[in-house]
């Protein structure tokens, strides 16, 4: 039987190298997928890296509040507290097609007092993913925004600066924008202190927003407090008297200063006019300076008690010299120097109790301008306080070669030279310590100052005792405070023009000390251009001085140091230089 042959099994044309083909194919692109990732993951990252953080990598900023500002008690005088502001995302917006909803829109208009056009014309560039529709709303506006439940409209927390004590403090402690950032007084000065350092916060999420992971959190550096020596009990006393003799001698302005005797520490600075630190519709510039620092005037008669300590500090004279006065008037090179009557012989408690500028010009010229000076100088008249406040003004003490008879006369009551209502201040506190120069201070002190020993302390409360008799029956009965003995002296002097001499505008002026037997306070009181006939410092300034002091003695405890002077005055302005 013949078998058949079997078939011989053949390969398809082409087979083997198509075959090939593919294998190659797939190697190259594996290969080139291989080349891909080893070019993405090793030789340029960064780009692809930078990419996917962007998608999925978030940082948090960690906000710190600013730093609170508190009296020498803890009392706030400006704190921060945290409010909502509004701000829209217009892509989202657009997204959402939610400016359709004109009632929305036009409700959140009417809460912000916009008009609609405006407020849509914020958001209606789809190109911008951040504005600000309005800034540090109250909590009522935020909790509307949250109800309207409008499509890309959101809240997020800020801070806003908050002045308690309101224009009572406002000079001293300043203002701050709304971004934050000082502006004015102790929050511009001490803004960086104030400020602190936001932490931050980095972390992963995937594309459902949850956390994935977290990559690292920097903590906040916490801002710092300023505790100021102000007691806020009497600052509030001394601006409540100063704004109502203002008003009532129909004045331009005034200033008070309160000072600690024993630490150079300033228990109060105010002026009058103010302004309100929370309300910024009505801010005026003429209103926000702090007179008490910047504006210089000649001082008058109440560096006559310099003048007195000058001649016994010299040697000139003793407590119980006598000066004849008569006739009341003396000549000096063609220009006349006067007391308003002749009182003939006084004693230097007389002169400074009856203000005579002829006394004074005696002793002034026996002294010699040299001496007169210097005592000026150590008094701290014509350099700063030691209080470093923005603004501050070191007043004129000229420092010439010549010196006319009349122009060292009307050096010894008060012209030709200019002080700040804080210089006078400092001056008198140095008869209050004894004689002790130690720089003043705006922050509360644990300790004392380091001080000088500028004066004698014996001359020192010597000149004390005669301003006490002129409080007690001189130019300044109107300064008296019933169960306190008080030192002190007026002055009131005429304002010069800018065309040169001097015009029919005044500064009436009180400075003094209480109480004198335990000297704990000095208060210097200004009353800039009194509208009024009474325009003296005994009649314009003493009375504020006399109702600051009673009511610090009250705050501060301090005893009567003359507990049969009872007598019950009531509160006025009024009576005579």
């Amino acid at each position: 039987m013949v078998m058949a042959k079997r078939k011989k099994r053949t390969e398809p044309a082409g087979t083997r190298w198509r075959f090939y083909i593919a294998v190659t194919v797939l190697f190259g692109v594996f290969s080139v997928l291989v080349a891909r990732a080893a070019y993405i993951q090793v030789v340029s990252p960064e780009r692809f890296s930078l990419q996917g953080d962007m998608r999925s990598l978030r940082s948090d900023s960690l906000p710190v509040q600013r730093g609170s500002i508190v009296d020498r008690h803890g009392r706030e005088l400006a704190v921060s507290v945290p409010v909502e502001t509004v701000w829209a995302d217009p892509k989202r917006i657009d997204e959402h097609n939610a400016l359709a909803d004109n009632r929305r829109w036009q409700a959140l208009a009417e809460t912000f007092r916009m008009n609609r056009e405006a407020l849509v014309d914020k958001v209606d560039d789809p190109s911008k993913r951040f504005v600000y529709l309005q800034r540090k709303v109250t909590p009522s506006e935020a909790d509307y925004v949250k109800q309207l439940k409008i499509p890309g409209v959101y809240l997020k927390t800020e801070s806003r600066r908050y002045y308690p004590t309101g224009e009572i403090a406002a000079h001293l402690v300043g203002l701050t924008n709304i971004d934050g950032e000082g502006q004015e007084g102790l929050e511009l000065l001490y803004d960086e202190h104030l400020t602190g350092q936001p932490g931050k916060r980095v972390y992963r999420k995937d594309a459902q927003g949850r956390v994935v992971e977290e990559i690292s959190q920097t903590e906040a550096q916490q801002p710092k407090q300023l505790t100021l020596s102000i007691d806020q009990r009497i600052q509030a006393t001394a601006y409540t008297e100063l704004k109502k003799a203002v008003r009532y001698n129909q004045a331009t302005s005034g200033s008070a200063i309160v000072l600690d005797v024993d630490t150079g520490e300033i228990l109060a600075m105010v002026n009058s006019p103010s302004f309100n630190p929370n309300n910024r519709a009505d801010l005026q510039s003429f209103r926000m300076r702090n007179r008490a620092i910047t504006d210089s005037y000649e001082p008058g008669s109440t560096v006559k008690p310099l003048v007195v300590l000058s001649a016994l500090e010299n040697g000139r004279h003793k407590a119980g010299d006598i000066i004849d006065t008569s006739p009341g008037w003396m000549r000096l090179g063609g220009r006349r120097v006067s007391d308003p009557r002749n009182r003939g012989e006084l004693t230097l408690t007389e002169v400074l109790k009856h203000s005579s500028n002829v006394g004074v010009t005696k002793m002034a010229l026996d002294l010699g301008v040299d001496s007169l000076l210097q005592t000026y100088a150590d008094a701290g008249f014509g350099s700063d306080t030691g209080v470093a406040l923005l603004g501050e003004g070191m007043g004129l003490l000229s420092d010439r070669r010549r010196w006319s008879e009349f122009e060292i006369a009307t050096l010894s009551y008060g012209y030709g030279l200019s002080v700040t209502t804080l210089q006078l201040a400092k001056a008198y506190s140095i008869i209050a310590s004894g004689g002790v120069k130690r720089p003043l201070t705006i922050f509360r002190q644990e300790s004392p100052l380091p001080g000088e020993q500028v004066f004698n302390p014996d001359n020192t409360l010597a000149v004390m005792h005669m301003m006490e008799e002129v409080v007690r029956d001189g130019t300044a009965k109107q300064a008296q405070v019933p169960g306190y003995r008080i030192a002190g002296k007026t002055g009131t002097t005429r304002k010069t023009k800018a065309t040169g001499g001097y015009g029919d505008e005044y500064v009436a002026l009180f400075a003094g000390i209480a109480p004198v037997s335990n000297p704990e306070v000095v208060v210097v009181v200004t009353i800039n251009e009194p509208g009024t006939d009474d325009y003296y410092g005994g009649t314009a300034a003493a009375p504020v001085f006399s109702n600051i002091v009673a009511q610090t003695m009250r705050l501060l405890n301090v005893p009567p140091d003359n507990p049969d002077d009872t007598e019950i005055r009531a509160a006025g302005f009024g009576g005579q230089q």
